[in-house]
């Protein structure tokens, strides 16, 4: 089974929902005449790293975003997994994605678990408490956001329950883009997945941003990248790699979860 991708490689109007809104409207459109299956938007998309003002400009539970990407998804018949958003909630501002099927129905949501502190994220977000797995197009999926990438056991959690794509979103810096680089095709590797990153480009007030959104094979091999331009990234996957790959070198039935426990409770005795 192959889909097709498209990422939407967004520079990020600063604090500005409203002229953030109209770009993504206007990328959709555009991009709708070569039929993807998926579209993919950054993290924080519709504010960017405004993150001083997010009393004012945070989406209130994320209903403005909600009924955005469902009518987007619905008019044009496409599979949004909308990058995230600032979410206002009873608890405080979360860094949410939401993710709409075809028929603009939410299939699922995920908010950011490991907060980036050199951005500020702890004074200003509060961490999500909810796996990120989905299904679209009769596929296990998993979201993730950005910082999240660097923390392997939270992805290999996701893999275990049978995610076979996963989505980075992201507002991943310049100075860092080797590292982005090297995370993903490591995730892709060690999880023999296919993974779609989506990086926003251009900058703020504090950031120059890397762009370099990326597909890549269960092998680790990318098969699409963008270079630092806002642009639309556009590949095609094909599941049954993932399965090929998973049958070839079988590290899930390889695994030895109960051993990796029982050393790490040895470990906390003897310290």
């Amino acid at each position: 089974m192959t889909i097709k991708i498209a990422c939407l490689q967004l520079d990020i109007a600063f604090g500005n929902p409203n002229e953030n809104e109209r770009r993504v409207e206007r990328e959709i459109e555009k991009i709708s005449k070569d039929h993807p299956d998926i579209i993919v938007l950054p993290e924080l998309w519709t504010t960017g790293y405004d993150l001083t003002r997010l009393d004012e400009i945070a989406d209130e539970g994320g209903m403005r975003t909600k009924a955005f990407i469902q009518k987007l998804a619905k008019s044009h018949h496409v599979n949004i997994v909308a990058g995230s958003i600032a979410r206002k909630t009873d608890r405080g501002v979360t860094n949410t994605m939401y993710i709409a099927d075809r028929n603009g129905i939410i299939v699922g949501e995920y908010s950011k678990l490991h907060l980036f502190q050199l951005m500020d994220e702890h004074l200003y977000l509060q961490p999500g408490e909810e796996m990120g797995l989905f299904t679209l197009e009769n596929t296990r999926c998993a979201g993730v956001i950005c910082y999240d990438i660097r923390f392997p056991e939270w992805i290999r959690i996701h893999m275990v329950q049978g995610a076979e794509v996963l989505f980075v979103v992201a507002e991943w810096p310049l100075p860092r883009l080797s590292h982005w680089r090297t995370l993903l095709a490591a995730r892709a590797i060690e999880n023999q997945c296919y993974v779609i990153a989506c990086n926003r480009a251009g900058s703020d007030p504090n950031n120059v941003f890397a762009g370099h959104s990326l597909v890549v094979d269960p092998w680790g091999e990318i098969i699409a990248e963008a270079n630092e331009e806002p642009c639309t990234l556009m590949a095609q996957i094909d599941l049954q790699k993932v399965r090929e790959v998973r049958k070839q070198i079988p590290i899930f039935a390889d695994r030895r979860a109960n051993d990796y426990i029982a050393a790490e409770k040895n470990f906390l005795k003897k310290s």
